[in-house]
């Protein structure tokens, strides 16, 4: 692609690292790279998890990070890339650590006025049956985990204690989130507007790991159901929830529709998927980008920044 802005530059790709999410970040970063690579790009494949990984930056002009979790989608990797002054996608240092904390992100949104389902921190001699007694049904998630890994969902104070306990295993703290019952939507964020919403339909209790990468039954419509007049006010709150964090550049916010008909906000994910059959690539096709339309507005977006000063 003669025209490609990535004609000859040498760019590296951030994928796999050590988090549990690292088989899905791999598969984000091959693809992207492949795509990288048609449009003339140099390409350096740069996995965190092998020893050295950093002197495999020197000479790139710019990094797309892929990693997903902890340990590259936390503003760790962003702090250093900035010390090394090389540009990089994506949100910064503060909005990245802020936004892997699912209980700050939520006191955040609360303190500027935004809905987000009530909480509680969990901890291993929490009253149970009080928490139940407060929250109704729950759902248990580890604080500092994406692709909700170790999720599950609590309707008295035994599966607490036990909800508790699996998602302890991928590490402190943990929170338990009333379970609000209504449909689910993702929106994209692509530098300062959305992309058209997705609804989520699963065939089991809620969006888990495998309704995300295994299950067949998991139904994603976009365009979405949702009028105009709705789809508007969608996009306003995901974008208000976006920037209330800081974010930059491109991110995926989820949303639930209560019952009373009020978007009640989930979570901010800074680093989205980005397979062949990922959510953000799926708003951008429906929006008439390419998946290398997106990566050169999450280009053009992130050296606006300029992360690295």
């Amino acid at each position: 692609m003669s025209d490609s802005v990535f004609e000859n530059k040498m760019l590296a790709v951030m994928l796999g690292g050590t988090a549990a999410e690292r088989e899905i970040s791999i598969e984000s970063g091959e693809n992207v790279a492949s795509a990288l690579e048609n449009a003339g790009a140099l390409v350096l494949r740069v996995d965190p998890a092998k020893q050295g990984w950093t002197k495999r930056l020197e000479g790139v002009e710019f990094v797309f990070n892929l990693l997903h979790g902890p340990g590259g989608e936390d503003g760790t990797v962003q702090g250093l890339l900035e010390l090394m002054s090389l540009p990089y996608s994506g949100c910064g240092v503060l909005s990245s650590a802020l936004t892997m904390d699912k209980i700050r992100t939520k006191l955040l949104w609360q303190g500027a006025g935004l809905i987000t389902p009530p909480s509680r921190v969990l901890t291993s001699d929490c009253d149970w049956e009080a928490v139940i007694d407060e929250l109704g049904a729950v759902f248990v998630k580890p604080a500092l985990e994406g692709s909700s890994l170790g999720m599950s969902k609590a309707t008295n104070a035994q599966q607490l204690a036990t909800a508790h306990e699996q998602a302890a295993g991928f590490g402190a703290p943990v929170m338990a989130e009333q379970c609000v019952a209504g449909a689910e939507y993702t929106v994209a964020i692509l530098g300062e507007r959305t992309l058209p919403s997705i609804r989520i339909d699963v065939s089991g209790d809620f969006y888990d790991f495998d309704a995300k990468y295994r299950s067949d039954d998991t139904r994603f419509t976009c365009p979405s159901d949702l009028s105009d007049a709705d789809e508007k006010a969608l996009a306003e709150i995901a974008l208000a929830a976006f920037q209330a964090v800081g974010g930059e550049v491109w991110g995926r916010v989820d949303v639930i529709l209560d019952s009373a008909k009020c978007w009640q906000l989930l979570e901010v994910n800074t680093i989205p998927g980005m397979t062949s059959h990922s959510l953000v690539p799926l708003a951008a096709k429906v929006a008439g980008l390419s998946l290398m339309d997106l990566l050169t507005e999450i280009y053009e977006h992130s050296m606006e920044t300029r992360h690295a000063g």
